[in-house]
């Protein structure tokens, strides 16, 4: 028996799994159930329950990235950025990813539905049925695929509110309309930057299809201006105070000026600068509603 090929082979193979989970995605998710939940509860944060819920939406979320690998396995492999990837590359078989998607996706429902409850499972799944049975098919068909996938995209802050308060109310739908209108600069961006790559992969991304960019970049910049009102709605709803009011509204201003900076010369590196504004933005906004409750 070969041990140091076995001692190579196992963290390798460990990896491709990690992989596979979409980590960074993941990251994103972990962050907007966190937010969904503090704004949610009421009284004082029950920490155990949170940590269940973000392990049970993490899971699901892991599980569903690694189900979206194995459906994508082909386009995967005509692009450069995804060409590495563990089904591609042969670090991992097609029925490994299936299988290991597919029993996260369930040990997180399970999760979620014991320790939180169903309405929160419930959520969980839908988001994961609607990302890999609508979103990821339709991305080879129409360019309005992204706007599609901001639903599900939308909707872990959503199950955060509900395994926090058991329904859903105003202050869930704010969460879900800031993140559906986040998404779209920020995956356009990117689209934007890899439109050769998809292009090739026969994925109809909007980029793909809109040669100059006014489309894209027009979406991008009315999204981000329609942002502002939107996440300004959290001190309407009470979710948020004044403090928050004021804090958003400069920090949605300088999001738009970023995608009017980048819409006036369309190149792949004004959408990366773009892209990691987006990634600023978010985090950014979501913390100051969370702060401005519990400092009030």
């Amino acid at each position: 028996m070969n041990t140091r090929a076995i001692s190579v082979a196992a963290p390798s193979r460990s990896l491709a799994y990690l992989a596979l989970t979409k980590p960074d995605v993941s990251f994103l998710v972990v962050l907007t159930t966190l937010a969904g939940y503090a704004l949610g509860a009421v009284g004082p944060l029950d920490w155990l329950r949170m940590a269940q819920t973000v392990i049970g939406t993490t899971l699901v979320a892991a599980g569903t990235s690694a189900l979206n690998h194995y459906l994508e396995r082909d386009s995967d492999a005509l692009m450069r950025r995804t060409a590495s990837r563990p089904l591609p590359t042969g670090a991992l078989a097609p029925a490994e990813a299936l299988c290991f998607g597919a029993g996260l996706v369930v040990a997180g429902a399970l999760e979620l539905l014991l320790t939180t409850n169903a309405l929160a499972a419930a959520l969980a799944v839908l988001t994961s049925l609607l990302y890999l049975g609508i979103y990821t098919p339709l991305k080879t068909r129409t360019t309005a695929a992204t706007l599609i996938g901001a639903f599900p995209g939308a909707l872990p802050p959503v199950i955060g509110w509900a395994a926090a308060r058991g329904s859903l109310g105003a202050g869930a739908y704010v969460l879900f309309a800031i993140l559906f209108l986040w998404q779209v600069p920020h995956f356009h961006s990117i689209s934007w930057m890899y439109r050769e790559d998809y292009a090739r992969a026969g994925i109809r991304m909007l980029p793909v299809v809109d040669r100059d960019g006014r489309k894209t970049f027009g979406q991008i910049v009315f999204c981000a201006m329609a942002l502002i009102p939107v996440s300004l709605l959290a001190s309407v709803t009470a979710l948020a105070g004044v403090p928050y009011y004021f804090s958003a509204l400069v920090v949605g201003l300088l999001l738009v000026k970023v995608c009017l900076w980048a819409s006036a010369r369309k190149t792949n590196v004004r959408a990366k600068w773009l892209m990691h504004a987006t990634v600023v933005h978010l985090p950014l906004l979501l913390g100051l509603m969370v702060l401005d409750k519990f400092w009030r």
